[in-house]
């Protein structure tokens, strides 16, 4: 991958990053194979939404927006109330992974690099 942009970069910057996390909250609001990992999160997702948005862009090499505002993101930590287990995971992926398709078209090597490095997160969050 070119070093000498960021992925936040690379993917467009905020609206960018913006972007595929309305994608991938209107992919889980509305597959049917995301309804395990939708029941988790509130009703509306807008706050769900912001904290992703923030999360990513600072993980993504752009502005770090969460930890300005909460502090370091203890991922693991953040999601034990939950139960994060293969499927959730696996569901999770699912939405990132159109939402990603879906924006990614033209960079394969930013689109591979981003799905490895979401799954490897993603499937750190496992706790059963």
């Amino acid at each position: 991958m070119n070093q000498q942009f960021s992925p936040y970069e690379r993917l467009g910057g905020e609206s960018a990053v913006r972007q595929l996390v309305v994608r991938f909250y209107e992919l889980m609001d509305t597959l049917p194979e995301a309804a395990t990992i939708r029941a988790m999160h509130p009703t509306p997702l807008d706050s769900s939404e912001q904290k992703l948005f923030m999360f990513l862009s600072g993980w993504l090499g752009g502005p770090q927006l969460y930890v300005e505002q909460y502090g370091h993101p203890r991922l693991r930590a953040r999601h034990l109330p939950f139960v994060v287990d293969e499927a959730a995971r696996d569901a999770w992926m699912l939405c990132m992974t159109r939402a990603i398709e879906e924006q990614v078209m033209d960079d394969a090597l930013l689109r591979d690099h981003l799905l490895t490095s979401l799954y490897k997160t993603a499937d750190f969050m496992k706790n059963q």
